[in-house]
């Protein structure tokens, strides 16, 4: 394990220089989301107030996907191990003593932790300065906080395990932007970052929960809220379980797979 620690440091050291980037980012990310909450407020007072979650709920949600916009996103992929595939670096970490998918799994998740570590804490303090009703508010319990990191850890592992079946994909192919532009954007979707997933259709919300990202951040994000009933937490901890191993698998035998037949143009 102490292999894959340092890989894991490397990585967070690495993103952790990039403090002017996140600054910038950090105003972006404040921007947008005070245009969420308005726009939902306007909706909330168009609706008379009948909408599948509270406005305070809503709110809530906005500023934490903010918080954790790098954690939760598939298309903060590591540019890196694209470029890795794409010019044959990838020979070098097939000479490395050290299995490749666990290896940029581990770098997937430091450098993800990384620009979190950087972008949460001034987000969520500038979220809570906010006036009413405008501000995040607190979970109702330490019960709830503690199942929301909990849930957010599994989360945020379902969301690096697809990247990586993202990574092992282009392994087959010339460039990865097809990839990535299919898949990350219908995830973007599905896991609620665009809208929160009880705003969908009942029909579609069913199909949406057979799927691996309603389990990303809707459900921390719901905990935390309120938003979902305790009752089903377990459940969706399972669930989350289910995926966050699936997709380690798919990945691991894909990248098995193609491990038998990289080829490395050039020399």
């Amino acid at each position: 394990m102490r292999k894959y620690y340092l890989f894991f440091r490397l990585r967070f050291a690495a993103g952790i220089q990039y403090r002017m980037a996140t600054v910038t980012a950090l105003t972006t990310q404040l921007v947008w989301g005070l245009m969420e909450c308005l726009a939902y407020q306007t909706i909330s007072e168009a609706s008379g107030g009948r909408m599948p979650m509270e406005y305070s709920s809503i709110v809530s949600y906005i500023w934490l996907k903010e918080a954790f916009l790098v954690l939760f996103n598939t298309w903060h992929a590591d540019n890196d191990i694209f470029g890795m595939i794409q010019n044959g670096d990838i020979s070098y970490e097939l000479c490395r003593p050290v299995p490749v998918y666990s290896m940029w799994f581990s770098r997937t998740v430091g450098g993800r932790i990384s620009e979190a570590v950087l972008r949460c804490i001034p987000v969520l303090v500038c979220a809570f300065l906010m006036p009413y009703p405008y501000k995040i508010g607190l979970p109702v319990s330490w019960e709830v906080f503690i199942l929301f990191i909990f849930t957010a850890i599994l989360g945020m592992g379902i969301t690096v395990a697809f990247c990586m079946l993202v990574y092992m994909l282009c392994l087959f192919t010339i460039t990865p932007q097809g990839w990535r532009m299919v898949l990350t954007g219908a995830v973007d979707f599905l896991s609620g970052n665009i809208i929160p997933l009880p705003f969908f259709p009942e029909s579609f919300l069913k199909i949406a929960e057979l799927l691996p990202f309603a389990y990303m951040q809707n459900i921390p994000f719901r905990i935390y809220c309120g938003d979902l009933a305790m009752g089903e937490v377990p459940s969706m901890m399972l669930k989350q379980v289910f995926w966050l191993v699936m997709l380690v698998l798919a990945g691991v035998l894909i990248w098995s797979r193609a491990e038998r037949k990289i080829v490395v143009q050039g020399g």
